[in-house]
């Protein structure tokens, strides 16, 4: 190997001199015209003839050094026995290569191009697509002309009890209400409120509003399908009330909404604006048998359309959405709240757009925070006058509206001519309507001034008869709220079947001695209350001392009663709200619950206690309270058919047993 010295260095570098002349002087001899053949000692003509090694081996051709352009040599490459020449260098930084944002730009660019032209070719596939479903549904739809003559025909809605007598017509010809009046003789703060309540942007959109559909179609994605309601226009639901089927209208299926939608479209198309409310507002049902606005300005304020107020313009656009819920003589606080809700509906939207523009009105109208709160005042002081209808049994008439509503769209129910056999047996509900007139006469002296009772069918949960009240159309009493129903109220004592049967679960027996002493319990139950002690008392004030659980429930005695309840405990598993709970008592919500529970410390309705107390007469099988046997239409096609089930068993067939024999005692 050899070594770089100094003197072999200069060796290296006179070497490389001597190249470069010889290199020069090669360069400088001519060129033949024809080239000679290669001699391995000559070299060609017209190029220069190559160094050699000491072996005779080419070395590296070399170019003269002011060729700026030509390749560098060290002596090293044409000797391969001497060593590169080394010089060194301070090192410099190494520098990434900046970055391309040209050609970064270019990619973006036909990554854009791509996403435009597949986003467009999957628009254009849909559209296609939704043209040619269009034109499907669009070609079974029934047409829209001489939409008024539509709304004139409907047929009457018969409610029958289970011996086929007719308890109540809906639409009866002689009772039901229908004038049709011209949108210039409806009072403009009714426009407004409607508009406000059901379709804000009705003198906006083409019979439809895709903002409202697709916000209903997240709603109801998010929420699996139990929400997503509310996207309908007020031209689609004239569409639906007068051109769909009775059936249709009660389906909640995309095609249905479809086929609304594309019927909505068209109406707008052949219909003016004020042509189309001027239909929708004598065609709605507002309830209590007015269909239309003259005839619920009638039956409500008794006055024309036209002279409504605001405070009775917005009462009006509240009740449309569900006629019996928001129903001023059955569920006042309800309605109440209904027509504030309609207010303040009306103040958002005169915020929003400057006042509200209606068409049958030179001024738009504008509702501010002191028209609003003059109008709510007006309807909740009114005294409210409930209309005198030929209806038997009002209080089960009804409900049972009330369940159709929750079945059937209300508009299907009050126009489709439907037959609706209920499960009322009327001997039974004489009976019963007399039984509570009676008890509430012999407990006048108390103070007792209403009543209500619910008798149920074990067995198939048929309700046989319900009485809401003493007298449906006795205002001092308020006699039209159903009391079977609602609102919920504290059950005192009949609760305590329920919680000694979640201690016979845990395996106690009617012989189980407890000790009816002087007694104090935790509030809730629990030894860390830090409250003052519960010390309950029996109705008799008095002590019983040792009694077997069987006399203390069948005697009602509170101290034994509350000593099962802390055994079993109010909440958990085995506790008395679960027990509540699987026998149908749906109102116990609270979890502020303490022993008091077991004294009636709970609010539930009469109907669902009788359910609760129809488990244990039943084996311990709940099947849940029904009220419509069977629902055919006007041409007698079955609608529905109620299928008894066999029921849940919820307790033990023995321990229901137990319960039913303890309360048959009468000694």
């Amino acid at each position: 190997m050899s070594s770089n010295s100094p003197d072999d260095k200069q060796d290296h570098r006179e070497k490389f001199r001597r190249l470069i002349a010889s290199q020069a002087e090669t360069q400088a001899e001519p060129v033949n015209a024809r080239p000679e053949q290669p001699t391995p000692d000559a070299g060609i003509r017209d190029t220069p003839r190559p160094a050699v090694d000491s072996r005779g081996m080419p070395l590296p051709r070399r170019v003269d050094e002011i060729d700026m352009n030509a390749t560098r040599v060290t002596p090293a490459a044409f000797d391969h026995t001497s060593s590169p020449t080394v010089r060194h260098r301070p090192s410099s930084v190494v520098r990434r290569p900046s970055f391309n944002w040209r050609k970064a730009g270019g990619c973006l660019l036909r990554g854009l191009i791509l996403a435009t032209f597949v986003v467009v070719a999957l628009a254009l596939i849909l559209a296609a697509i939704g043209i040619y479903e269009y034109f499907t549904i669009a070609a079974n739809l029934p047409s829209v002309e001489d939409l008024r003559a539509r709304a004139s025909q409907f047929e009457t809605t018969r409610i029958l009890d289970r011996n086929g007598n007719i308890l109540y017509e809906i639409l009866d010809p002689n009772a039901g209400r229908r004038t049709y009046i011209s949108l210039d003789k409806i009072s403009p703060y009714l426009v407004a409120a409607t508009i406000a309540t059901e379709d804000k942007d009705f003198y906006a959109h083409p019979g439809f509003d895709p903002i409202a559909i697709l916000r209903a179609l997240w709603k109801n994605l998010i929420s699996g399908g139990e929400e997503g309601g509310g996207a309908s226009t007020i031209t689609q639901q004239l569409a639906r009330t007068l051109l769909l089927s009775p059936q249709e209208r009660s389906q909640r299926t995309f095609l249905r909404k479809t086929r609304e939608i594309i019927l909505a479209a068209e109406i707008t198309r052949q219909y003016s604006k004020d042509d189309i409310l001027e239909l929708y507002l004598n065609e709605i049902y507002y309830g209590n048998l007015a269909y239309g606005i003259e005839a619920a300005a009638e039956t409500y304020f008794s006055k024309s359309a036209n002279q409504l107020t605001l405070g009775e313009a917005a009462f009006l656009a509240g009740l449309p959405q569900a006629p019996s819920v928001y129903d001023i003589f059955a569920n006042p606080e309800v309605t109440i709240k209904r027509q504030q809700q309609a207010l303040v509906l009306m103040y958002q939207l005169s915020q929003e757009r400057n006042c509200i523009y209606v068409s049958n009105n030179l001024q738009p109208i504008c509702v501010d925070v002191s028209a609003a709160a003059l109008a709510a005042n007006e309807i909740e002081t009114r005294a409210f006058q409930p209309p005198q209808a030929n209806m038997r049994f009002p209080h089960w008439v009804q409900y049972v509206r009330a369940q159709l509503e929750a079945q059937f769209d209300p508009q299907t129910i009050y126009r489709s001519g439907f037959t609706v056999y209920t499960t009322l047996d009327p001997g039974l509900q004489d009976v019963a309507q007399q039984l509570v007139s009676d008890q509430v006469a012999a407990l006048a002296d108390r103070h007792v001034t209403d009543g209500a009772l619910v008798a149920i069918r074990p067995s198939t949960g048929e309700i046989l008869a319900m009485v809401g009240s003493a007298d449906f159309y006795n205002t001092a009493i308020s006699g039209q709220v159903n009391m079977a129903t609602s609102p919920t109220r504290q059950p005192g004592s009949s609760i305590k079947p329920l919680t000694y049967a979640a201690a016979f679960e845990k395996g106690w027996t009617p012989a189980t001695l407890l000790w009816d002493v002087p007694s104090e319990f935790p509030p809730s139950g629990s030894p860390d209350d830090p409250r003052p002690p519960y010390v309950p008392v029996n109705y008799d004030s008095r002590f019983h001392g040792p009694v077997l659980a069987r006399v203390a429930l069948a005697n009602s005695y509170n101290i034994p009663a509350v000593k099962t309840l802390q055994f079993v405990g109010v909440f958990g598993d085995t506790g008395l709200v679960a027990m509540a709970k699987r026998l149908g008592l749906t109102s116990l919500t609270r979890d502020d619950y303490g022993l008091s529970l077991t004294l009636g410390g709970g609010d539930v309705s009469l109907l669902e206690m009788t359910g609760a107390y129809a488990v244990f007469a039943n084996g311990g099988r709940r099947v849940p309270p029904v009220t419509i046997l069977k629902i055919v239409d006007h041409k007698g096609k079955q609608v529905y058919q109620y299928q008894p089930p066999s029921g849940e068993q919820v307790i033990r067939a023995e321990h229901a047993f137990l319960i039913s024999s303890i309360l048959s005692d009468n000694e």
